[in-house]
């Protein structure tokens, strides 16, 4: 395995914290410590020197650079015209997983992290070869995230217990049958213990 860092999806305030729109993630994200199990895999990886980098999303006001037409559920979030707009409290990560060092990827259009943005050059500048994905949704961005990271060629492991998507039942088929051809798989305890 080459250098590692750790990409953390959307795990922002209007996302899945106090100002969410998404009532039934912040519920799967409780039940199975989402947010408690991604505090340790953070914690472990910045302990082990491995860079963190939150991979935010947000809406310009003016909705410049968002491609607000093309996608249904993009359409049906800009109906709220203050829903995570830039600058906002809601764009923030939530409060215990941020830390003065990590780095931030923020977007305007689409699902998942690379396309049209910095991240895959921040990447490579950092030497980094394997990805570690955590946050949400297994809906859309953490599959998102695995394909674009796969297709250029970077190791993907996916922490299981530090993810969420709904409903369940999906969320458990896709990490089964799409999420397991695309990355290795593993808990918050093994990442912990592999990097203590």
């Amino acid at each position: 395995m080459g250098r590692v860092a750790v990409l953390v999806m959307e795990m922002q305030r209007g996302v899945v914290g106090d100002l969410t729109k998404f009532p039934d993630l912040v519920d799967a994200c409780s039940r199975h410590d989402v947010l408690g199990n991604a505090g340790r895999v953070l914690g472990a990886a910045r302990r082990a020197g491995l860079p963190v980098v939150h991979c935010t999303a947000a809406f310009r006001p003016d909705r410049a650079g968002s491609h607000a037409g093309n996608c249904p559920f993009i359409v049906s979030l800009l109906k709220d015209p203050a829903h995570m707009l830039e600058g906002t409290a809601a764009m923030e990560v939530v409060p215990g997983l941020r830390d003065g060092g990590d780095l931030e990827s923020r977007r305007y259009h689409g699902f998942s992290p690379f396309t049209g943005t910095s991240l895959d050059t921040t990447l490579r500048s950092l030497g980094v070869s394997d990805v570690v994905a955590l946050g949400v949704s297994l809906n859309l961005g953490i599959p998102g995230l695995a394909l674009e990271a796969v297709n250029l060629g970077y190791r993907v492991t996916v922490v299981t217990d530090a993810v969420a998507g709904i409903p369940e039942e999906y969320a458990r088929a896709v990490m089964k049958h799409t999420v397991s051809l695309l990355a290795t798989r593993t808990t918050a305890a093994g990442l912990v213990e592999a990097w203590k």
